[in-house]
């Protein structure tokens, strides 16, 4: 029995809520369960140095959890003084998650920034991130679009993110923090709306898995993923 009651292959409840940020060219929150994670994709009209005169765009994000989004209060980062190496990684991982969705060439030669900020957190922070980061970046090519700044949509393809693993002995889809802390193995898959894989990040806690289990676990990851596919499209859409 999983600790929410879920079964093996039921995401938590999913909502994403587009416009919240008046003054980002794209934004939405995004809910997946008592995830949630406010994303703001910002325009820029230049590149970075290696890509000037290159007629290539360039999509990048930026991580960070607000102090008060898990049970004990987080040090703002920029208080350190430095970024921890795990929002280092998780913002590389948006960033270029994110870049695979997308035609640089239509972009033209500026900047997307995508900002997730977890305001609470209770599991599978990046793979939200990466699921409403996603809808930011569209509705920022949307606004472009809309300026004539950009003749064609430069997105090709949606880009969705998901958790799985295996707890207590199942492989179970959507990991909330209670089944993430305790996991033999958890996984986390960026999948392209078609299915085709971006990344997939997967250690063992404890015992090693098998090739079996990967594959069961990739399968409720397609699963997983439809059903963020279509919360995309929905919120998009509106």
């Amino acid at each position: 029995m999983r600790p929410s009651g879920r079964s093996v292959d039921q995401m938590r409840d999913i909502t994403i809520e587009t416009g919240i940020v008046k003054h980002a060219a794209g934004s939405c929150l995004i809910r997946c369960g008592d995830t949630h994670v406010i994303c703001t994709a910002s325009l820029e009209e230049r590149v970075p140095p290696w890509l000037r005169n290159t007629g290539l765009g360039w999509v990048t994000a930026e991580y960070g959890m607000l102090p008060g989004a898990t049970g004990s209060r987080n040090r703002r980062e920029a208080a350190a003084g430095k970024q921890s190496g795990r929002t280092q990684e998780i913002q590389r991982l948006i960033g270029r998650s994110l870049r695979a969705g997308i035609d640089r060439s239509a972009l033209g030669e500026r900047q997307i920034t995508v900002d997730c900020d977890v305001i609470q957190a209770d599991g599978g922070t990046r793979c939200a991130s990466i699921t409403g980061g996603w809808v930011a970046l569209s509705l920022a090519l949307q606004t472009l679009r809309a300026k004539g700044e950009i003749k064609t949509d430069p997105l090709t393809d949606h880009v969705v993110a998901v958790s799985c693993g295996l707890y207590g002995g199942q492989a179970v889809l959507d990991l909330d923090y209670a089944e993430d802390s305790e996991a033999g193995t958890d996984a986390n898959f960026v999948l392209t709306g078609a299915g085709t894989l971006i990344e997939v990040q997967g250690s063992a806690e404890g015992a090693p898995f098998s090739r079996r289990d990967l594959d069961r676990l990739l399968d409720l990851a397609e699963k997983g993923c439809a059903a963020l596919k279509a919360a995309q499209a929905e919120a998009i859409a509106r």
